[in-house]
């Protein structure tokens, strides 16, 4: 007999529950509370206890406590589920294209985007600086385009030498769509925006006047603005309005068009 109880029949933890599961609360998890006998899914969390709703559309809430719930019958404890951060967002050009973290500007192609001064070059950059660093092209300035086929030819554009030529005032029957005309190198894209000026192709929204100012004809178009907007020096008013040019939602959608177009052209492999 002494040998029946050797051993302490009360040592161990005899009185070890066993482990009730862990479940996360989610949407439209049906439970019961144990203590109530009131059952319904998962709806909410309020003030840090869950919500449920049963069928007949009545919300209670209950604590989240310890084997306080019986799902399928057994007993669970009840979690909020921890819901894993959010991604952040992907990072914008100015252009609207998805940013390159960590690309260095490439060394410039042969290739180049010419426009007609350097206004409309300043602009240019502001925009699609980022994309054409990345794709080693450069932008340069004219003094306008009134020689614009004596320049393409010196230019001499080919297969591995494209050239894309932004124009002020593209439209049918003006001098410019006349100048543009004599171009034809297959080599050579020529696109442009209806606007006189590419001042105008900025949104007046975005520069906080309600339209741009209507200029008599045969009076110079940035002289009339400044003059229509009371600003003596034009340098001001353009410094004004880069300042307020932040991406392409504050310009035309012609001005967009045709620069898309241009960089598509000289940036074509084949």
């Amino acid at each position: 007999m002494a040998r029946r109880y050797e051993s302490d029949v009360l040592a161990g933890d005899w009185r070890r529950r066993r482990v009730v599961p862990e479940v996360d609360a989610e949407p439209d998890l049906v439970v019961e509370d144990a203590d109530s006998g009131f059952c319904g899914a998962v709806v909410g969390f309020e003030s840090g206890a869950v919500v449920l709703e049963d069928r007949h559309g009545r919300r209670r809430n209950f604590p989240l406590l310890p084997a306080a719930f019986l799902l399928d019958g057994q007993p669970v404890t009840l979690r909020r589920p921890v819901r894993a951060p959010a991604p952040e967002p992907r990072r914008r050009t100015a252009s609207g294209s998805v940013a390159v973290d960590g690309v260095k500007a490439q060394v410039a192609k042969a290739s180049r985007i010419w426009v007609e001064g350097v206004h409309d070059a300043a602009l240019v950059e502001r925009i699609w600086g980022d994309d054409l660093r990345i794709e080693g092209v450069v932008v340069e300035p004219l003094d306008g385009i009134d020689r614009l086929d004596a320049e393409v030819r010196a230019f001499a554009p080919g297969p591995g030498r494209r050239l894309g030529v932004l124009v002020d005032h593209l439209v049918p029957g003006s001098k410019e769509s006349r100048i543009v005309a004599t171009v034809t190198s297959p080599h050579v894209l020529v696109t442009g925006h209806p606007y006189v000026d590419v001042w105008q192709a900025v949104k007046p929204a975005a520069i906080g006047i309600a339209a741009w100012p209507v200029v008599p004809p045969g009076r110079p178009w940035k002289e009339g603005v400044c003059a229509a907007l009371g600003v003596a020096d034009p340098a001001d008013l353009w410094r004004h309005i880069l300042s307020r040019v932040k991406s392409y939602t504050d310009v035309e959608t012609p001005l967009i068009n045709a620069m898309e177009r241009l960089i598509d052209f000289v940036t074509d492999p084949s």
